[in-house]
């Protein structure tokens, strides 16, 4: 009977395969093996948990949400609320940061800016763009293309919103225009699209204004996906509470940025592998 149960047991983990590992701890960085048949890229989301409940919200989501498309290991992600704790070479590893909310500290930036500035990948997410006059990192302004905060609308709400460019990789397979779920939108000055290095993907529709019921927004360009040319960089202003993910065109655009980020890679495209 014993033995039964042990052949038993030794079969179910042939044909199985071992359980896989757990969530990655924060602060953990992994080295990657590239053998055939294992992760394509390693991506390193970066959060706060001391930043405001709503953006906790969705950072708590964001990293559920990124971790569950390495299902199956197709790519490997790791957690970091201190980019400082990475060593430039720890962080070469990583073809993306995926920035929910979050901005590097002042001490990281340095390392931040050379990661870039050498071919690193980032997506950005809603206060990851913050900056005011407050924030004194004039390369993080020129990077983003420009724009510092304008205003807001508040409080959070749905928004039409409508494709710039209906042939580029991040939006090929989203409509025309669909309504994004609850979020606070972010207006910028001066805006984007005067910057000729910036190419704007989606932005927020003109049939939405006045936007808000206490801080309100009347009119004006108001773009809330962009990249800048000269980054592997998107920037998506999306990202207030926990609705963001209720919704399959955004999340569709959240993987399609993801890819298109990743696919960029100065090593080469690992989808291509």
């Amino acid at each position: 009977m014993k033995r039964s149960l042990l052949f038993l047991l030794i079969l179910t983990l042939t044909a199985c395969g071992r359980p896989s590992a757990g969530p990655v701890d924060n602060n953990t960085y992994r080295e990657t093996n590239y053998a055939k048949g294992g992760p394509r890229f390693k991506a390193l989301l970066l959060y706060d948990d001391t930043a405001e409940e709503a953006h906790v919200q969705f950072d708590h989501q964001a990293i559920a949400f990124f971790r569950k498309q390495t299902v199956g290991e197709g790519f490997i992600v790791d957690s970091t609320q201190n980019l400082g704790a990475f060593t430039e070479e720890q962080l070469e590893e990583y073809s993306v940061i995926i920035a929910l909310n979050a901005s590097p500290s002042r001490d990281a930036r340095p390392l931040f800016e050379r990661y870039m500035e050498n071919g690193g990948g980032w997506i950005g997410f809603h206060a990851a763009a913050y900056n005011d006059i407050r924030t004194e990192w004039p390369w993080f302004v020129k990077f983003l293309g420009g724009g510092v905060f304008k205003c807001n609308n508040w409080p959070p709400q749905p928004a039409l919103l409508e494709l710039d460019r209906r042939d580029h990789p991040v939006t090929r397979n989203l409509p025309d225009s669909f309504v994004a779920p609850a979020t606070e939108f972010y207006q910028w000055t001066p805006e984007p699209r005067e910057n000729p290095d910036i190419e704007v993907l989606v932005s927020l529709s003109p049939r939405n204004y006045p936007i808000g019921l206490k801080d309100i927004v009347y009119g004006g360009d108001f773009p809330v996906v962009w990249t800048n040319r000269n980054y592997r960089m998107i920037y998506i202003n999306m990202g207030h509470g926990d609705e963001q993910f209720s919704d399959a065109t955004e999340q569709l655009l959240f993987i399609n940025a993801l890819q298109w980020i990743v696919s960029l890679d100065p090593a080469g495209n690992p989808f291509d592998k």
